[in-house]
């Protein structure tokens, strides 16, 4: 374990500390009035339309408290805004609008055409916001793992995970998933990422043979890691700072979403007052124009943010020593194994070797043929020069490879053939629960042995 000398425990006193130097600055209390004012409007036109199963449920998400966590708000938000641009689209709007049959109705296509914009350019701020978060987190815990095979295992894994992600967004919206379905689901593919970085804190499960990959990282890292979004720990600091301004838009846009809708259901029956829509531009200006701050400040906060040290912090330096490659010496006519316990399926077998490559020369005595026989060896690039008097032989450096598993009911199976190496490197996804054992040959060399230096592990899936 490297030392944690010096380093500051990851608390929740120490976050508000650092919050203390970024203050976010209020919300306009214009964007409180507008918000206000399109909420009472709204319960107006509620009383003037038929009551649905759909309307009610508007009602009660504009008036339901916000969620508590800050990322499930931004996906509040990203939903919201996702179904504002659906009522927004030509198609959906009403007959009248349609049409632009007046002066009046293209004056309000050209209102709607510019509030169109405006959402669409907040929705790729924020989705470019969550994007480069995501990936900030990734990469910072990356620093953590071994900057070898296995760390490049490890994220070619999560890239797959997350196109498996997308393929199962992909075939919702195909099937007609309507866009609350798909943010259902968006947000339960949130909350397993969730469980994965809790579940890495906790070294449960299979991350139990994770955890050797942060040998090193202090105690109050692996804490915090599993711990940070507990109701009561260092997350709850930034909920309590940055959290209310962030509930006030959420609110806000579920109900700009409920005022459009409704808009749209009297606009069928009748016209409605002109000074409708100049409310529903000034509201939907400054909501989008004070979220895009709101994204923006937060933003510079978490990418400042202590939450993760840096690696040299860690001692995640000091415990890459410990993956060092190992070397040992086969002797000639002897072999040299290693075990691998895959106790999860898709787990990763890798490995990487080669046979230590240098210069040395040396006078061995041989028998040949009975006759006791003086040469000069040297060892060069994998080859062996040897002179015997005036003659010169080559012969390849080389080591046999094979692994075999032998599963839980005993029963052995060759799972990559036998074959003579210089150097090597690969892994395989595993398919059976067991032992793997790696199988270094050195029993065809009659006089020479070989120097080894290899590295190996089983990943644990990553999902």
């Amino acid at each position: 374990m490297a030392s944690t000398e010096g380093l500051v425990p990851i608390t929740r006193a120490f976050l508000a500390s650092y919050y203390d130097k970024y203050p976010f600055d209020p919300l306009s209390d214009e964007f409180f009035r507008l918000s206000d004012q399109i909420h009472a409007i709204s319960k107006d036109l509620l009383r003037e339309s038929p009551s649905t199963q759909e309307t009610s449920l508007l009602l009660e998400e504009a008036e339901r408290e916000p969620p508590h966590k800050v990322d499930e708000n931004m996906w509040k938000n990203r939903e919201q805004i996702e179904q504002i641009l659906f009522l927004l689209e030509v198609s959906n709007r009403p007959g009248s609008l349609q049409k632009q049959s007046n002066d009046e109705n293209s004056e309000i296509s050209i209102i709607l055409c510019r509030l169109e914009e405006k959402f669409k350019s907040t929705l790729k701020t924020l989705e470019s916001f969550q994007s480069r978060n995501s990936e900030f987190v990734f990469n910072t815990v990356m620093t953590y793992m071994p900057q070898d095979f296995r760390g490049t295992i490890i994220k070619q894994q999560r890239e797959r995970s997350e196109r498996n992600r997308q393929v199962e967004i992909d075939a919702l919206v195909s099937n007609g998933g309507s866009i609350r379905d798909k943010y259902a689901l968006l947000w339960k593919q949130q909350m397993e990422r969730r469980k994965q970085l809790a579940d890495l804190g906790s070294a449960t499960g299979v991350y139990k043979a994770l955890m050797k990959y942060l040998v090193g990282v202090p105690e109050v890292l692996m804490d915090f890691i599993r711990q940070i979004n507990d109701d009561h720990g260092p997350m709850e600091e930034q909920r309590q700072r940055y959290g209310p301004p962030l509930y006030s838009l959420t609110r806000t846009a579920h109900i700009i979403r409920l005022f459009i809708f409704l808009l749209w259901s009297q606009l069928e029956n009748k016209a409605l007052e002109s000074n409708h829509f100049s409310v529903l531009e000034e509201a939907s200006n400054l909501y989008t124009t004070e979220f895009e701050r709101y994204i923006k400040f937060i933003g510079e906060v978490f990418l400042n943010s202590p939450f993760f040290i840096t690696a040299d912090e860690a001692g995640a330096l000091a415990a890459r020593k410990n993956e060092e490659y190992k070397e040992i010496s086969i002797a000639a006519g002897e072999t040299h194994e290693v075990t691998l316990n895959v106790d999860s399926i898709n787990s990763y077998v890798a490995w990487d070797f080669s046979l230590v490559q240098g210069k040395m020369s040396l006078v061995c005595f041989f028998f040949f043929f009975g006759f006791p026989i003086f040469a000069e060896v040297l060892f060069w690039d994998h080859c062996v020069l040897a002179s015997f008097g005036n003659e010169y032989y080559f012969f390849r450096q080389d080591v046999g490879f094979s692994i075999e598993c032998t599963d839980l009911s005993g029963k052995t199976t060759k799972i990559l053939p036998y074959r003579r190496y210089e150097a090597d490197q690969g892994n395989f996804c595993a398919c059976l629960l067991g032992n793997y054992k790696l199988i270094w040959d050195n029993s065809y060399a009659a006089f020479f042995r070989k120097v080894l230096r290899y590295k190996v592990d089983c990943i644990p899936p990553v999902v």
